[in-house]
């Protein structure tokens, strides 16, 4: 028998797909697994790599995130035996504070009777991140586009064209959102701002039409990834050129370095150009193929209810 009471898997996301910055999302299949019981004594487990400098004390983001929950539900904070384990690297632009927030909400949920809803869950994972892309993709799976103000998040779901894979080139260094979100300037010009709700609503419809010929076009973006290319460099060459190599659009994923091309095709000679770019840019990275995630949180309870 299962010692903890509630187990979650939760999937990695990718966010803005380039115009659509901060509002879309993508759930894809590497996954955090957070087991979490009530217990007499906290205790945290890390399991695996992916979780090097996380803190095993109360000063982890899972269990303060557990006790927030808690604290909502009116409850009083008990202590928690927690085991965490993730394939989604940190820092990479891969959403692995998002999948830790979602799991961290949902497990603790779960022991505190289900007080809330999914779509509660999504608003107070959407207050905590700042916007609704990445948590949004985690906990729903598919492709979500979303909105969010202090009341609530506004969303459609959709599936992902069956045939649609994604490849993503991981950096071998990590890049902090908040140095990321630096360099973005504080105001846009009304050329700017134009094209900017031009690409995005472009790219939402083709998301949700399944007319994925307009990606390559729909996924340009001038709001952060101009500003961003400094960061990681080489990144510009892919911008401009990856479609040539089988890329149905390309873009950064978050706020990198990681660089996701979306594909229905035969991947390996995109793997290799994204790779070889990088390389010559002096960049080493991960390069493989994930396949989008259309179940979003899995849960399961061992909880005993009387």
């Amino acid at each position: 028998m299962e010692k903890f009471d509630v187990i979650v898997r939760v999937p990695c996301s990718t966010a803005n797909l380039g115009s659509g910055f901060d509002c879309i999302g993508m759930a894809l299949q590497l996954y955090t697994t957070i087991k979490m019981k009530k217990t007499s004594n906290t205790s945290i487990l890390l399991r695996g790599e992916n979780l090097e400098g996380i803190p095993t004390t109360k000063e982890n983001l899972i269990y303060k995130i557990a006790q927030l929950i808690f604290k909502k539900a009116k409850y009083d904070c008990p202590e928690l035996e927690i085991e965490i384990e993730s394939e989604i690297p940190l820092t990479r632009g891969l959403g692995s504070s998002a999948a830790a927030i979602v799991g961290a909400m949902a497990a603790a949920n779960v022991l505190a009777g289900e007080p809330f809803t999914k779509d509660e869950l999504y608003l107070f994972s959407s207050e905590l991140e700042g916007h609704p892309d990445n948590v949004g993709a985690s906990l729903l799976g598919g492709i979500v586009i979303a909105t969010y103000n202090e009341e609530k998040v506004s969303y459609i779901r959709v599936s992902p064209p069956p045939e649609m894979k994604t490849v993503v080139a991981v950096p071998h260094f990590e890049l902090s959102t908040k140095l990321a979100r630096d360099v973005l300037p504080n105001s846009y010009s009304k050329e700017d701002a134009v094209y900017a709700i031009g690409h995005s609503a472009l790219l939402a419809s083709a998301l949700v039409s399944g007319n994925t010929s307009l990606l390559n076009e729909a996924m340009r973006d001038r709001i952060h990834q101009p500003f961003r290319t400094s960061l990681v460099p080489g990144m510009n060459v892919l911008l401009d050129h990856a479609h040539q190599y089988g890329a149905l659009g390309i873009a950064l994923s978050g706020a990198g370095p990681t660089i996701i091309a979306l594909t229905d095709r035969e991947d390996e000679k995109l793997q290799q150009y994204m790779h070889d770019v990088l390389l010559e840019h002096g960049i080493s990275s991960t390069v493989q193929t994930l396949i989008p995630d259309n179940q979003g949180i899995q849960i399961q309870s061992f909880v005993t209810v009387n």
